[in-house]
Protein backbone atom coordinates (compact mmCIF):
# COMPACT_ATOMS: atom_id res chain seq x y z
CA UNK A 1 0.00 0.00 0.00
CA UNK A 2 2.80 2.42 0.89
CA UNK A 3 4.48 2.02 -2.50
CA UNK A 4 1.18 2.69 -4.31
CA UNK A 5 0.68 5.83 -2.20
CA UNK A 6 4.18 7.06 -3.12
CA UNK A 7 3.36 6.62 -6.79
CA UNK A 8 0.05 8.42 -6.39
CA UNK A 9 1.65 11.43 -4.68
CA UNK A 10 4.44 11.43 -7.24
CA UNK A 11 1.99 11.59 -10.13
CA UNK A 12 -0.06 14.21 -8.30
CA UNK A 13 2.91 16.56 -7.96
CA UNK A 14 4.40 15.91 -11.38
CA UNK A 15 7.82 15.54 -9.82
CA UNK A 16 8.98 13.33 -12.66
CA UNK A 17 10.93 10.82 -10.58
CA UNK A 18 10.57 7.04 -10.54
CA UNK A 19 9.79 5.29 -7.27
CA UNK A 20 11.76 2.29 -6.13
CA UNK A 21 11.88 0.23 -3.00
CA UNK A 22 15.11 1.98 -2.02
CA UNK A 23 14.20 5.61 -2.72
CA UNK A 24 11.95 7.84 -0.64
CA UNK A 25 9.62 10.24 -2.46
CA UNK A 26 9.04 13.46 -0.55
CA UNK A 27 8.39 17.19 -0.79
CA UNK A 28 12.06 17.54 -1.76
CA UNK A 29 11.29 16.05 -5.19
CA UNK A 30 9.24 19.10 -6.23
CA UNK A 31 10.92 22.05 -7.95
CA UNK A 32 10.70 24.58 -5.10
CA UNK A 33 11.15 28.00 -6.73
CA UNK A 34 8.80 30.30 -8.61
CA UNK A 35 11.24 32.63 -10.33
CA UNK A 36 13.42 29.69 -11.40
CA UNK A 37 10.39 27.60 -12.35
CA UNK A 38 9.43 30.22 -14.93
CA UNK A 39 12.87 29.56 -16.45
CA UNK A 40 12.24 25.85 -16.76
CA UNK A 41 13.67 25.41 -13.24
CA UNK A 42 17.17 26.18 -14.55
CA UNK A 43 18.36 27.71 -11.29
CA UNK A 44 21.65 26.04 -10.32
CA UNK A 45 23.90 28.82 -11.62
CA UNK A 46 21.66 31.76 -10.64
CA UNK A 47 22.51 33.76 -7.54
CA UNK A 48 20.41 36.93 -7.49
CA UNK A 49 17.51 35.98 -5.19
CA UNK A 50 16.61 34.06 -2.04
CA UNK A 51 15.66 31.05 -4.20
CA UNK A 52 19.34 30.20 -4.45
CA UNK A 53 18.84 28.44 -1.10
CA UNK A 54 16.82 25.79 -2.97
CA UNK A 55 19.04 25.39 -6.03
CA UNK A 56 22.64 26.26 -5.11
CA UNK A 57 23.42 27.31 -1.53
CA UNK A 58 26.96 28.31 -2.52
CA UNK A 59 25.45 31.44 -4.11
CA UNK A 60 24.27 32.59 -0.67
CA UNK A 61 27.77 34.02 -0.35
CA UNK A 62 26.91 36.67 -2.95
CA UNK A 63 23.52 37.88 -1.70
CA UNK A 64 23.31 41.58 -0.91
CA UNK A 65 21.29 41.32 2.30
CA UNK A 66 18.24 39.91 4.07
CA UNK A 67 15.38 38.48 2.02
CA UNK A 68 12.18 36.62 2.90
CA UNK A 69 10.15 34.69 0.35
CA UNK A 70 7.02 32.55 0.39
CA UNK A 71 5.16 30.64 -2.31
CA UNK A 72 2.01 28.54 -2.59
CA UNK A 73 0.47 26.16 -5.10
CA UNK A 74 -2.42 23.71 -5.33
CA UNK A 75 -1.73 20.62 -7.43
CA UNK A 76 -4.81 19.33 -9.24
CA UNK A 77 -6.98 20.52 -6.38
CA UNK A 78 -5.73 17.69 -4.16
CA UNK A 79 -2.31 18.58 -2.73
CA UNK A 80 -1.22 21.88 -1.19
CA UNK A 81 2.40 22.91 -1.56
CA UNK A 82 4.10 25.84 0.16
CA UNK A 83 7.67 27.09 0.56
CA UNK A 84 9.17 29.67 2.91
CA UNK A 85 12.73 30.96 2.82
CA UNK A 86 14.69 33.46 4.91
CA UNK A 87 18.15 34.26 3.60
CA UNK A 88 21.05 36.38 4.72
CA UNK A 89 24.47 36.88 3.23
CA UNK A 90 26.25 33.52 3.59
CA UNK A 91 23.36 31.51 5.07
CA UNK A 92 19.64 30.82 4.91
CA UNK A 93 16.72 28.87 6.36
CA UNK A 94 13.86 27.24 4.50
CA UNK A 95 10.66 25.29 5.12
CA UNK A 96 8.88 23.17 2.48
CA UNK A 97 5.49 21.57 3.04
CA UNK A 98 3.29 19.25 0.98
CA UNK A 99 0.01 17.81 2.18
CA UNK A 100 -3.12 16.18 0.82
CA UNK A 101 -6.51 15.38 2.22
CA UNK A 102 -8.09 11.98 1.88
CA UNK A 103 -7.26 10.35 -1.45
CA UNK A 104 -9.33 7.38 -2.66
CA UNK A 105 -7.36 4.16 -2.21
CA UNK A 106 -7.47 1.05 -4.41
CA UNK A 107 -6.06 -2.43 -4.04
CA UNK A 108 -4.25 -4.40 -6.75
CA UNK A 109 -7.55 -5.64 -8.17
CA UNK A 110 -8.96 -2.12 -8.45
CA UNK A 111 -11.29 -2.40 -5.47
CA UNK A 112 -11.81 0.53 -3.13
CA UNK A 113 -9.92 0.67 0.16
CA UNK A 114 -9.81 3.14 3.03
CA UNK A 115 -8.92 6.72 2.00
CA UNK A 116 -5.22 7.56 2.03
CA UNK A 117 -3.58 10.71 3.35
CA UNK A 118 -0.09 12.04 2.82
CA UNK A 119 2.06 14.77 4.33
CA UNK A 120 5.70 15.73 3.92
CA UNK A 121 7.71 18.65 5.23
CA UNK A 122 11.39 19.59 5.16
CA UNK A 123 13.48 22.08 7.08
CA UNK A 124 16.56 23.43 5.28
CA UNK A 125 19.71 25.13 6.51
CA UNK A 126 22.06 26.34 3.79
CA UNK A 127 25.36 28.18 3.80
CA UNK A 128 27.76 29.63 1.24
CA UNK A 129 31.24 31.04 1.53
CA UNK A 130 33.74 32.74 -0.78
CA UNK A 131 37.48 32.30 -0.13
CA UNK A 132 37.80 36.08 -0.48
CA UNK A 133 35.66 36.41 2.67
CA UNK A 134 38.45 34.80 4.68
CA UNK A 135 41.23 37.33 5.39
CA UNK A 136 43.88 34.70 6.02
CA UNK A 137 43.63 33.28 2.47
CA UNK A 138 45.53 34.84 -0.44
CA UNK A 139 43.58 36.44 -3.28
CA UNK A 140 42.76 33.88 -5.96
CA UNK A 141 42.58 34.51 -9.73
CA UNK A 142 39.05 33.08 -9.99
CA UNK A 143 35.85 34.11 -8.22
CA UNK A 144 34.02 31.14 -6.75
CA UNK A 145 31.99 30.06 -3.74
CA UNK A 146 31.34 26.76 -2.02
CA UNK A 147 28.41 25.81 0.13
CA UNK A 148 26.21 23.13 1.55
CA UNK A 149 22.73 22.36 2.76
CA UNK A 150 21.45 20.28 5.65
CA UNK A 151 17.88 18.94 5.43
CA UNK A 152 15.57 17.43 7.99
CA UNK A 153 12.61 15.58 6.49
CA UNK A 154 9.39 14.23 8.00
CA UNK A 155 6.80 12.05 6.24
CA UNK A 156 3.32 10.79 7.08
CA UNK A 157 1.69 8.15 4.88
CA UNK A 158 -1.62 7.08 6.33
CA UNK A 159 -0.70 5.66 9.72
CA UNK A 160 2.99 5.24 8.85
CA UNK A 161 5.43 7.97 9.88
CA UNK A 162 9.07 8.54 9.07
CA UNK A 163 11.82 11.09 9.41
CA UNK A 164 15.38 11.54 8.25
CA UNK A 165 18.05 13.83 6.91
CA UNK A 166 20.01 14.72 3.79
CA UNK A 167 23.30 16.50 3.05
CA UNK A 168 24.04 18.50 -0.13
CA UNK A 169 27.20 20.20 -1.42
CA UNK A 170 27.37 23.06 -3.93
CA UNK A 171 29.81 25.12 -6.00
CA UNK A 172 29.39 28.31 -8.03
CA UNK A 173 31.89 30.19 -10.20
CA UNK A 174 31.47 33.61 -11.82
CA UNK A 175 33.36 35.14 -14.73
CA UNK A 176 34.26 38.70 -15.77
CA UNK A 177 32.02 40.54 -18.20
CA UNK A 178 32.96 40.24 -21.85
CA UNK A 179 31.90 41.26 -25.32
CA UNK A 180 31.31 39.24 -28.47
CA UNK A 181 31.41 41.97 -31.09
CA UNK A 182 28.46 44.27 -30.35
CA UNK A 183 26.97 41.86 -27.80
CA UNK A 184 27.74 42.48 -24.13
CA UNK A 185 27.73 39.45 -21.80
CA UNK A 186 27.49 39.89 -18.03
CA UNK A 187 26.59 37.85 -14.97
CA UNK A 188 28.25 34.76 -16.43
CA UNK A 189 28.20 31.87 -13.98
CA UNK A 190 28.51 28.11 -13.65
CA UNK A 191 27.06 26.08 -10.81
CA UNK A 192 27.02 22.48 -9.56
CA UNK A 193 24.89 20.99 -6.80
CA UNK A 194 25.31 17.44 -5.50
CA UNK A 195 22.12 16.43 -3.71
CA UNK A 196 21.73 13.83 -0.95
CA UNK A 197 25.34 12.71 -0.84
CA UNK A 198 24.41 11.31 2.55
CA UNK A 199 20.82 10.60 3.52
CA UNK A 200 18.62 8.27 5.52
CA UNK A 201 14.90 8.11 6.28
CA UNK A 202 13.66 5.76 9.01
CA UNK A 203 10.02 4.64 9.23
CA UNK A 204 7.98 3.14 12.04
CA UNK A 205 8.95 -0.46 12.48
CA UNK A 206 12.63 0.09 11.71
CA UNK A 207 12.45 0.19 7.90
CA UNK A 208 15.05 2.56 6.39
CA UNK A 209 15.28 4.11 2.93
CA UNK A 210 17.44 6.78 1.31
CA UNK A 211 16.74 9.97 -0.59
CA UNK A 212 17.48 10.10 -4.30
CA UNK A 213 21.05 11.22 -4.95
CA UNK A 214 21.74 13.44 -7.97
CA UNK A 215 24.22 15.89 -9.45
CA UNK A 216 22.95 18.96 -11.31
CA UNK A 217 25.10 21.41 -13.26
CA UNK A 218 24.13 24.61 -15.02
CA UNK A 219 25.26 27.86 -16.62
CA UNK A 220 23.72 31.28 -17.12
CA UNK A 221 24.46 34.74 -18.47
CA UNK A 222 22.87 38.10 -19.20
CA UNK A 223 22.90 39.23 -22.84
CA UNK A 224 22.99 42.99 -23.50
CA UNK A 225 21.73 43.59 -19.98
CA UNK A 226 18.12 42.59 -20.76
CA UNK A 227 17.98 38.88 -21.69
CA UNK A 228 18.94 36.18 -19.21
CA UNK A 229 19.67 32.70 -20.56
CA UNK A 230 20.02 29.70 -18.23
CA UNK A 231 20.29 25.94 -18.61
CA UNK A 232 20.64 23.00 -16.20
CA UNK A 233 21.49 19.36 -16.76
CA UNK A 234 20.55 16.81 -14.13
CA UNK A 235 22.72 13.72 -14.51
CA UNK A 236 19.62 11.71 -13.64
CA UNK A 237 18.37 12.54 -17.13
CA UNK A 238 16.37 15.79 -16.99
CA UNK A 239 17.20 18.94 -18.95
CA UNK A 240 16.10 22.49 -18.04
CA UNK A 241 16.33 25.50 -20.36
CA UNK A 242 14.94 28.98 -19.82
CA UNK A 243 15.15 32.64 -20.70
CA UNK A 244 14.07 35.86 -19.05
CA UNK A 245 13.42 39.18 -20.79
CA UNK A 246 13.77 42.37 -18.76
CA UNK A 247 12.20 45.16 -20.84
CA UNK A 248 12.08 47.58 -17.90
CA UNK A 249 13.53 47.87 -14.43
CA UNK A 250 11.57 45.73 -11.99
CA UNK A 251 9.67 43.75 -14.63
CA UNK A 252 10.56 40.36 -16.12
CA UNK A 253 8.91 37.88 -18.50
CA UNK A 254 10.09 34.26 -18.40
CA UNK A 255 9.73 31.10 -20.47
CA UNK A 256 11.32 27.67 -20.31
CA UNK A 257 11.26 23.96 -21.07
CA UNK A 258 11.99 20.98 -18.86
CA UNK A 259 11.98 17.29 -19.66
CA UNK A 260 9.71 14.95 -17.70
CA UNK A 261 8.63 11.34 -18.10
CA UNK A 262 6.04 11.29 -20.84
CA UNK A 263 7.16 14.45 -22.60
CA UNK A 264 8.38 18.02 -22.26
CA UNK A 265 6.84 20.51 -19.84
CA UNK A 266 6.46 24.18 -20.76
CA UNK A 267 6.92 26.85 -18.11
CA UNK A 268 6.02 30.54 -18.19
CA UNK A 269 6.52 33.26 -15.63
CA UNK A 270 6.20 36.92 -14.69
CA UNK A 271 8.04 38.97 -12.09
CA UNK A 272 7.35 42.44 -10.72
CA UNK A 273 9.76 44.16 -8.31
CA UNK A 274 8.62 47.42 -6.69
CA UNK A 275 11.39 48.72 -4.43
CA UNK A 276 12.11 45.31 -2.92
CA UNK A 277 8.53 44.00 -2.84
CA UNK A 278 8.64 41.20 -5.41
CA UNK A 279 5.68 39.23 -6.77
CA UNK A 280 6.37 36.26 -9.05
CA UNK A 281 4.05 33.95 -10.95
CA UNK A 282 4.89 30.67 -12.69
CA UNK A 283 2.91 28.29 -14.89
CA UNK A 284 4.01 24.70 -15.45
CA UNK A 285 2.38 22.30 -17.85
CA UNK A 286 2.61 18.54 -17.50
CA UNK A 287 2.39 16.06 -20.40
CA UNK A 288 -0.18 13.91 -18.58
CA UNK A 289 -1.47 15.68 -15.46
CA UNK A 290 -2.38 19.16 -16.67
CA UNK A 291 -1.06 22.49 -15.40
CA UNK A 292 0.09 23.99 -12.12
CA UNK A 293 0.06 27.66 -11.17
CA UNK A 294 2.35 29.05 -8.48
CA UNK A 295 2.65 32.49 -6.88
CA UNK A 296 5.30 33.88 -4.54
CA UNK A 297 5.88 37.03 -2.53
CA UNK A 298 9.41 38.10 -1.65
CA UNK A 299 10.56 40.95 0.57
CA UNK A 300 14.11 41.92 -0.37
CA UNK A 301 15.16 44.09 2.56
CA UNK A 302 18.43 45.03 0.86
CA UNK A 303 16.37 46.93 -1.75
CA UNK A 304 13.83 48.45 0.67
CA UNK A 305 14.52 51.97 1.92
CA UNK A 306 13.65 51.39 5.57
CA UNK A 307 14.52 54.97 6.55
CA UNK A 308 12.02 56.33 4.01
CA UNK A 309 9.33 54.02 5.38
CA UNK A 310 10.03 55.11 8.95
CA UNK A 311 9.85 58.77 7.93
CA UNK A 312 6.50 58.18 6.25
CA UNK A 313 5.14 56.36 9.31
CA UNK A 314 6.39 59.20 11.48
CA UNK A 315 4.51 61.75 9.41
CA UNK A 316 1.33 59.64 9.61
CA UNK A 317 1.61 59.33 13.38
CA UNK A 318 2.14 63.05 13.84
Amino acid sequence: MKRRLWLLILALCGAGMISSAQTTISVLEIEPGVQALGLGAAGVSLGETAETLYYNPAALAGLAGISFGSSYAVHLGLANYSAFGLTFRNWGLGLLSLGSGDIPGYDEEGGSTDPLSYGSSAFLFGFGLKPSDLPFLPKLPIDFAVGGRLKYLSLTSGTVKGSGFGVDLAYRMTFPNMRLGPIALSGLALGVTATNLMSSVAYDGGHTERLRMSIRAGGSGLVSGIVLVATDLDLGGSVHVGTEYRPAKGFAVRAGLMTQPGGIAVTLGLGVDVSGFVVDYAFQSHPELGATHRVSLTLDFSAIDLTAISRSLGRLIR
